[in-house]
C-alpha cells in the first residue's frame, strides 16, 4: 500500500517536531516536507536528532507545498499564521489537519467556506489528546445533572492565547446540552476579571506557568456536592494518536470536521 504524504508546518517548534517524529515512525505515513520561519534550510533528520533526510526546513509558501507533492498538511504554528497556512493547504489540494488554537467562530465559517470551494477535507481540533476529548464528551453528559460550571485551563507559559481552543469547545460542548440555566445573581469584583472570562455563561479561568503543559479541569456545582473532571498531559507525545488518527482519516472525509471527537466512536 501506498505511504500518504505528509507534511508539517511549525516543523521547528515542539509540537511540530513531535509531529515529525510520529509521522517518521510511522510505517503507513511518508513525511515529505518541513515547514516553518524558523531553522530554514536545516535538515529537518538532523533537528530531530537522527539520520539526514534530505528534506530542508523551507518557508510555507505554494511553490514549497506544491514541489513536495504532500496530500496532508499537519499545521501547529501560531494563531497569527494558522489562517494563511490553510488557505495556501487548500489552494494546493493538500489537505490540513490543524492543531493551532487561536481559532475563532468566525474563523471557522470562513475556513469552512474555503473548504467546500476546494472540494477537500479539513479537520481542525483544539486538543488531540484522546482523554481531552472524552473529559469535554462527559463534562456535556454532566451539565445535564448540574447546570453551574466553572473550567479552569492550566498551560505552558509560552502559549499565547486565552481561554485555550480546548476550553472554549468546552463551554460549547456544556452550553449545547444544557437543559437548565444556572441562576445569575450580582457579584462584587474588587478586581477586574477576578471571575476570569465568561463564555456561555460559564466562568473560563486561564493559568500560564513554566513547567504546565496542558491541563484542564471542569468543576460541576450541585446541591451539597460538586463533580469535578479532569484531564492532563504531561507530554506532547500525549496529543500523538489523535494527530495520527485525523491524518489518516482526513482522505476520506467530506467538508470540514471540528474536534477530534466527530473522528471517534464514542456511544455514550
Amino acid at each position: 500500500m501506498e505511504k500518504l504524504r505528509v507534511a508539517v508546518s511549525g516543523a521547528f517548534g515542539r509540537m511540530g517536531r513531535e509531529v515529525c517524529r510520529t509521522v517518521l515512525d510511522d510505517d503507513n505515513l511518508d513525511l515529505v516536507g518541513a515547514f516553518d520561519s524558523h531553522g530554514k534550510e536545516n535538515d529537518i533528520g538532523l533537528e530531530l536528532g537522527r539520520r539526514n533526510l534530505g528534506i530542508k526546513i523551507k518557508e510555507l509558501t505554494p511553490k514549497s507545498l506544491e514541489e513536495c507533492r504532500a496530500k496532508v498538511l499537519v499545521d501547529f504554528t501560531t494563531p497569527m499564521s494558522v489562517l494563511h497556512n490553510i488557505d495556501i493547504s487548500l489552494k494546493s489540494g493538500v489537505r490540513p489537519v490543524v492543531g493551532t488554537t487561536g481559532i475563532t467562530h468566525v474563523d471557522l465559517t470562513r475556513i469552512s467556506e474555503w473548504v467546500d470551494r476546494s472540494g477537500l477535507s479539513a479537520v481542525i481540533a483544539p486538543n488531540f489528546a484522546l482523554g481531552a476529548v472524552l473529559m469535554m464528551t462527559f463534562s456535556s453528559i454532566a451539565v445535564r445533572y448540574f447546570p453551574q460550571a466553572e473550567i479552569i485551563e492550566m498551560h505552558h507559559d509560552q502559549k499565547i492565547d486565552a481561554p485555550s481552543g480546548t476550553a472554549l469547545k468546552t463551554a460549547d460542548m456544556i452550553a449545547s446540552n444544557r437543559q437548565e440555566e444556572p441562576l445569575e445573581k450580582d457579584e462584587l469584583l474588587k478586581l477586574p476579571g477576578a471571575r476570569g472570562a465568561v463564555q456561555d455563561k460559564i466562568h473560563i479561568h486561564s493559568i500560564r506557568l513554566n513547567g504546565l503543559i496542558a491541563h484542564q479541569e471542569v468543576i460541576f456545582g450541585g446541591l451539597g456536592q460538586t463533580l469535578t473532571i479532569r484531564h492532563d498531559s504531561y507530554d506532547r507525545s500525549s496529543f500523538m494518536p489523535g494527530v495520527i488518527l485525523a491524518v489518516k482519516k482526513v482522505p476520506v472525509i467530506k467538508g470540514l470536521v471540528y474536534g477530534l471527537e466527530n473522528l471517534l466512536d464514542l456511544q455514550i
